[in-house]
């Protein structure tokens, strides 16, 4: 057997193929959702003493401020904070939760799993699973925990996003160190109708693309060292124009399938919440599919890229705001390194 000390190169350098698993999904709900952010406020005039330009900013990703976690927090914190005025909200009893999946790739330690530190703190009597998908990772764990749901083989699931990105970004690194924040969100999942769930998906992997978006060290590849010379190779990279042109074409192509796949057309979808990743891509998907802009949920401008917490923090705020109610249908996206992507249609 041979053995490479080098980082498999990717098949295509620039923007990867793509091919989705479509399927349907349903008889499981969402009963109840919560969520935090980073008590810390950052706003770009706030990064200026790092030399960088509050309108840049703006102008290139739509972000205006985004909100960092206290020292002492941890992702399991805002994890169980985020937990917590969830199943307040569901007002169900925590022993009766049997699943609890969290995606992050900001984990507390890289072993084990900062899910089980969750548990512990929530009092659940739960097998307890990190899904790390990057920024998709929440689609990832939704799916999961309502097929577990669906085919009873749980009753009442919990699914957690949750990031502390501030702690894996180079703050010089001008590129990426201003989109993204910390937060948390989670929803519980129980048993639904079969008018309820997921009418349609579409999921996939491509990693021909994973070095667009990705730590290069800190595995078994690659571990953390002392040399000065590979300081930052322990925080975050990002290639942002090739992963740009790949999301447009992705979030067009998978909304189009996770439709086709629920019968339904773009019209019929109450709300559209994407990956709250940068304000112009979601622009272009707007233009792109002709949506009508007032159907499509934004918080970046205040929270940045919040990774596996974008969609179920915007998915608790749309819900407070009352534009997701019974029997809407809501359709959501995530994406993010691996390369990694899922588009679901639900209905509420």
């Amino acid at each position: 057997m041979s053995h490479s000390s080098e980082v498999p190169q990717p098949v295509e350098a620039s923007v990867p193929a793509q091919r989705s698993r479509i399927g349907r999904l349903v008889g499981a709900q969402v009963i109840g959702i919560g969520s935090t952010v980073g008590e810390r406020r950052v706003r770009n005039e706030d990064l200026a003493e790092l030399g960088y330009d509050a309108d840049w900013i703006v102008q290139r990703t739509g972000i205006t401020e985004r909100r960092h976690a206290a020292e002492h927090v941890a992702t399991s914190d805002m994890a169980v904070d985020a937990a917590e005025r969830c199943i307040a909200a569901a007002g169900v009893d925590r022993r009766d939760i049997d699943l609890l999946l969290l995606g992050t790739f900001t984990p507390d330690v890289l072993m084990p799993a900062t899910a089980c530190i969750v548990q512990q703190r929530l009092g659940l009597w739960a097998p307890a699973i990190d899904m790390q998908a990057a920024c998709a990772s929440y689609i990832f764990a939704m799916i999961t925990a309502m097929q577990y749901v669906a085919n009873g083989c749980s009753r009442l699931a919990l699914v957690i996003g949750a990031d502390t990105n501030s702690r894996v970004l180079d703050p010089a690194d001008e590129r990426t160190y201003p989109l993204f924040g910390d937060a948390a969100g989670a929803v519980l999942v129980a048993p639904g109708d079969d008018s309820q769930g997921l009418l349609g998906y579409a999921v996939g992997s491509d990693g021909s693309g994973f070095e667009l978006l990705y730590r290069p060290m800190g595995g078994s590849r690659k571990p953390f060292s002392r040399n000065a010379e590979e300081y930052h190779q322990q925080f975050l990279q990002m290639e942002g124009r090739p992963i740009f042109k790949w999301v447009v074409r992705m979030l067009r192509d998978t909304c189009h399938e996770a439709l086709d796949a629920a019968n339904l057309g773009l019209d019929d979808i109450d709300l559209f919440i994407f990956h709250q990743a940068n304000l112009r891509i979601i622009n272009s998907a707007v233009k792109d599919m002709g949506l009508d802009p007032s159907k499509v949920f934004s918080n970046l401008q205040r929270y940045g890229n919040t990774s596996s917490a974008s969609i179920p923090l915007a998915l608790d705020e749309a819900y407070r705001q009352g534009r997701i109610e019974r029997g809407s249908h809501v359709l959501f996206s995530g994406f993010g390194g691996g390369l990694t992507w899922g588009t679901v249609v639900m209905q509420w």
